[in-house]
This record gives C-alpha cells, structure tokens and sequence, in this order.
C-alpha cells in the first residue's frame, strides 16, 4: 500500500530539487543496476525511472550521451537495445561507491599521504590530476602539494596511472608530531577542505531524511514503487555530499560532525527499503535472456553487510 506521506514527499522533493536525468541515471545504474549483471532492455529502463519524473525522450537522450562518455555501452538485439554498463563506467561506480556503501575511516594513527606536483607534468594533465584527486579527498595544503590523512593507496595509485602521472610526481608519506587532534591541525583541516559547506549539506540531508525513515519505520506493507523511488533518491542526495566529503579520521572531525548522522539514517533507510525494492526492480528490468538476475553476492554486503538475504522472513 502507497503511503500518501511518501508520495507527497517525492512530489515535493522532486519540485524542489529537479533532478540531472544523466546523474540520476548513473545513481540507478550504479545501486540498482550493477549488482544485477548491470544490463537492461531500455524500454523496461525507461518504466523503471518514470516515477522519479524521467520521460521517455530525457531517458533516451541521457543513455546516447552517457554512452558517448563512456558510462554506457548499447547492443540491439531484434528491435530491442539493451544498455550495459561499461568497465569503465563500472570502474567508476565501483571507485565512488566505495566511499558510499563503506565508511573507510578506521582509527587513525596520524599518517599522511602527500602528492608534490612539480614543473614535470603539463598544466593540463596537472589540471586534470588535481580534480581527480580533490574528488578522491585529498586537499591543497601548500601550492603543488596535495594531501589525505588514511587516503587509499591502491586508489592513489590507480588515479595517478589512468592519469599517466606516476612518474611525473612524487609520493611522499608523512607523519603527525604531537596530539592528533590539535586545535592547529584542525584549523589546517576546516580549512583546506571547506569542511563547514560539507557539515551544512549533510545537515539538510538529515533533515530531509528523517521524516522518511520515520514514515517507512511506521508503514506495515512497505510499496514496492515508493521503496525504490524512495531508495534512489536517498542514494542519488547521499552520493551527491559523499563525493564532497573527504572523509577524514573522526579526531580531525568536531564531536558533533553531522556526517556520522547522516550515514546512520542512510544505512537504516537503505535497509528497510531494501527488500521491497529489490522486488521492483525484479518485476520491472527485464535483460535479452529475460528476467533480471538476482543480486551479485556482494550487495549483501553493502553497509557493513546489513542487508537480508532472505526477504520472505525479514
């Protein structure tokens, strides 16, 4: 049964934050999609994202664009395409959700990864790697001088050889002398990485949030449609501060940081709406050799492997 909460609040959130058609596409690709081999008939796609206020002609233009990018790959089979995610796209989503379904920050011990950018690497290759590496969460602490606290050295490595400038900068590792959590090395902190922005987003993603955790806690038969609307939406606005948030060790975070709440709700959201979801997605999808595969055994371990996979008994 449809709660009319939800469905007013998705009306809402939609009038309020209309949405990238290519970015929300990536979003169900990436949490939907992917676990279940990651391809689809485009015409049960396109009923799939409707209610999230995606038509026909947004969701076409969308796959060729995101086809041209790379994200996607298209086969024609009959009079049928059916859209794939590419190994790049799903590099890229791998690469990202990393960050979303696994809080990476473990107890730190004052480490600290720096990337030097020297006069070695052309400024447009420079350009590209600093975006690259701002959008992993390392900051600019000094010009030419990047830096992460706990940064993931395979993904470090991995940036700096797609980037081709593994041997045009230098890796260094560093140390904190003294206490971890001084009030300088904060200051440092809130302010190479704009950490007060990132507190507001998820400040409003709390609010969002919230009074929907708590209507979906309170509904007895959750709806099949609103739980994936509902779940992807929590995922696309999630992903959106994610992707911003350096996530940097708590002793670098102020007590009250707002992320840890946040998280929270998205992990209890994701979870409750996740068995009618993944009904809907089942009934919706449908690939070249028919029905949607079940999910890849990985997704059940997403968020610290709360999901169940048993749904009839959960």
């Amino acid at each position: 049964m449809n709660s009319r909460f939800i469905s007013r609040w998705v009306e809402s959130f939609l009038a309020e934050r209309p949405v990238r058609a290519n970015s929300l596409i990536i979003t169900v690709y990436g949490d939907s999609i992917a676990a279940h081999g990651g391809t689809v008939w485009l015409g049960s796609f396109i009923r799939l994202v409707e209610p999230l206020g995606l038509n026909d002609r947004m969701v076409r233009t969308s796959v060729f664009r995101l086809a041209k990018e790379k994200w996607l790959s298209s086969q024609q089979i009959g009079r049928k395409s059916y859209y794939s995610l590419t190994a790049i796209g799903r590099r890229r989503f791998e690469h990202a959700y990393r960050r979303i379904y696994d809080d990476p920050r473990i107890e730190w011990d004052g480490d600290w990864q720096l990337v030097l950018t020297g006069g070695n690497i052309p400024p447009a290759q420079k350009d590209a790697l600093r975006k690259e590496l701002l959008w992993e969460g390392f900051g600019i602490i000094a010009p030419g001088v990047l830096a992460h606290p706990s940064a993931n050295s395979d993904s470090l490595m991995e940036i700096l050889e797609d980037s081709g400038a593994q041997d045009k900068v230098v890796v260094m590792q560093a140390r904190t002398l003294g206490a971890l959590s001084s009030r300088p090395l904060q200051d440092l902190v809130h302010d190479c990485w704009g950490l007060e922005a990132i507190a507001e987003d998820y400040r409003r993603f709390v609010e969002r949030f919230r009074p929907v955790l708590r209507a979906i806690k309170a509904t007895r038969t959750r709806a099949p449609e609103q739980c994936f609307v509902v779940r992807t939406l929590l995922m696309h606005e999630f992903r959106r501060v994610q992707l911003r948030d350096p996530q940097l060790p708590q002793q670098l975070l102020a007590a009250d940081w707002p992320g840890t709440t946040a998280r929270q709700i998205c992990r209890d959201l994701y979870g409750l709406t996740q068995c009618a979801a993944e009904q809907h997605l089942m009934d919706v999808l449908k690939t070249a050799d028919g029905p949607l595969p079940e999910p890849a055994p990985y997704f059940y371990s997403r968020f610290g492997g709360m999901l169940s996979k048993d749904c009839a008994q959960s």
